[in-house]
């Protein structure tokens, strides 16, 4: 049975952390791993792994927004998933609402990225916390583990370029 990976990596930070040192740091941490989940549910009739990394407690363990749509697709935080005649789309819905082709899992794997930020109150202060999301998403008749390691993505996109 074919599997959809879904890699997620979130890198969080606030506004004291937005200087060049903070910048470079986050830019050198890794944006693919080893694959360390296995599958745990069917999603368009294809088992599924949701593969969460982050740096610190809060980011592995951010729940991650999840909606099976109307016409059947499946979204993933902004992320819209899709099945149509075999082929597996992938699309983005930026903040706007608007959708826009990423393109389709079965000529390789995509990985694209964003960033965000949100409002936060907590004790009684609010702040701006800032968000980078990485999504390394694939379509696989059989999962190897080190397979964003060992494959090259058939498209690398930043979606705040």
């Amino acid at each position: 049975m074919s599997t959809l990976i879904f890699q997620i990596q979130l890198k969080q930070w606030d506004k004291s952390e937005r200087t060049p040192v903070h910048i470079s740091a986050r830019a050198a941490l890794p944006n693919k791993f080893n694959i360390l989940s296995k599958p745990e549910f069917l999603i368009l009739e294809c088992e599924c792994i949701i593969d969460h990394h982050g740096e610190s407690d809060a980011e592995k363990n951010r729940k991650l927004k999840t909606a099976l749509m109307k016409d059947g697709s499946v979204l993933l935080e902004r992320f819209l998933i899709k099945k149509e005649a075999g082929l597996v789309s992938l699309s983005y819905q930026n903040e706007q609402g608007h959708i826009e082709s990423i393109g389709d899992l079965n000529s390789g794997w995509i990985q694209i990225s964003y960033t965000w930020r949100k409002r936060v109150n907590e004790n009684k202060q609010i702040f701006w916390l800032y968000e980078e999301l990485t999504l390394n998403a694939a379509f696989v008749e059989s999962v190897e583990n080190d397979y964003f390691l060992t494959n090259k993505p058939q498209k690398i996109i930043n979606i705040d370029d």
